[in-house]
């Protein structure tokens, strides 16, 4: 077995915990001495101890000279833990292989300086393309204090998400519906605007067979037209937050305040997409999640505001010029101006395709 092959496996156990450790990064870690695995490790949630701690803990007195593999730089500072890297200084192990280092300013090649200091073998950047990828949400919030956007559509093979008379369910299959809870699971809040709750009355929870993480349900309305007893308001399975203009009735908002929904009102009359981000960025949104209608896609196209798009085409086509599309808005005028994008990933789900993009 070679160094590739345990930066993997401490890859795939980070992987396994996609969407349960924010604000903090995934992180794995296998130790190994004489060629044998001794102890293997995953942060599982914020405030828990991180993966380095769980290798070292399986591993016991092994670990002293053995050789830890780890998908992030280990942390150097006091945070709900102690610092890792002195746990590894203690421990004795003699070599460290570090993906890649962390963005975080506190962290920042400190942990690797603290244990070359101490005699210890460093070596980084083993698969550091696969860890920045696994941690771009922890990476992106890290460098920028906002969310990281991935915004959602569902269309027909002619770029259709409904019928002309607005009949949208169900344009893509079971399984792409499905696999759509996965994504939530993985973020922090769902996005959607005040049209979508008015028309589908959506719950915006997570429904996996197994579990999964409700996000932070939250609602572009400018004007306050939630229904109190819209499901998102009174079924209580997971937090709502409702975006609001500066002007809105304060009787009102303590209407959905003694319901527990919190009213974000912002600084303007009316919704600005970057005023939205920085807000949810200071209350500790790391991800976020958007199934909005084409108005709400449409303003986040028109701000550029978002990181990655997951787009579901269905082998159906539905015609008609009046018919909807995924992004509303007056939209660009000139090619030159359009929104280039890179291919990531593109999968077959079901008898639809799901392609994964991201702004180049």
């Amino acid at each position: 077995m070679n160094d590739s092959f345990y930066m993997k496996l401490a890859l795939d156990l980070a992987r396994g915990t996609q969407g349960q450790t924010a604000p903090n990064p995934v992180v794995g870690a296998v130790l190994v001495k004489d060629g044998q695995i001794i102890g293997m490790g995953a942060h599982l949630r914020a405030g828990e101890p991180h993966a380095e701690v769980h290798a070292i803990q399986m591993a016991g007195d092994q670990a002293k000279d053995a050789t830890l593999y780890v998908t992030l730089e280990p942390c150097s500072h006091y945070g709900k833990t102690p610092p890792c890297s002195d746990l590894v200084i203690k421990t004795g192990i003699k070599k460290v292989v570090v993906a890649a280092t962390d963005p975080n300013p506190q962290v920042a090649g400190t942990g690797i300086e603290r244990m070359k200091k101490a005699g210890i073998e460093v070596v980084v950047s083993l698969l550091q393309e696969e860890a920045r990828e696994l941690n771009k949400i922890f990476f992106y919030n890290i460098q920028t204090g906002l969310p990281y956007v991935t915004l959602k559509s569902a269309t027909s093979l002619d770029g259709k998400t409904a019928t002309v008379t607005g009949e949208s369910k169900w344009i893509t299959g079971e399984e792409s519906r499905a696999d759509v809870h996965h994504f939530r699971h993985q973020h922090d809040g769902i996005l959607v605007g005040v049209n979508t709750v008015l028309k589908d009355n959506p719950s915006l929870t997570t429904r996996l067979a197994n579990g999964g993480k409700n996000p932070i349900r939250i609602i572009l309305d400018t004007h306050l037209r939630t229904p109190l007893d819209a499901t998102v308001v009174i079924d209580k399975e997971a937090p709502t937050w409702v975006v609001a203009g500066a002007d809105v009735d304060e009787a009102h908002v303590k209407e959905f305040s003694e319901r527990g929904v919190d009213v974000i009102k912002l600084e303007s009359q009316k919704i600005s997409i970057r005023e939205v981000l920085t807000v949810l960025g200071k209350r500790g949104i790391t991800s976020l999640f958007v199934e909005g209608g084409a108005e709400v896609h449409g303003s986040f196209l028109k701000e550029s505001a978002f990181q990655q798009i997951i787009t579901y085409i269905a082998p159906k086509l539905i015609g008609g010029k009046n018919a909807h599309v995924s992004f509303g808005g007056q939209g660009i005028e000139h090619i030159s101006e359009a929104v280039s994008l890179k291919i990531i990933q593109v999968d077959q789900i079901g008898s639809d395709i799901r392609i994964i993009a991201e702004p180049m």
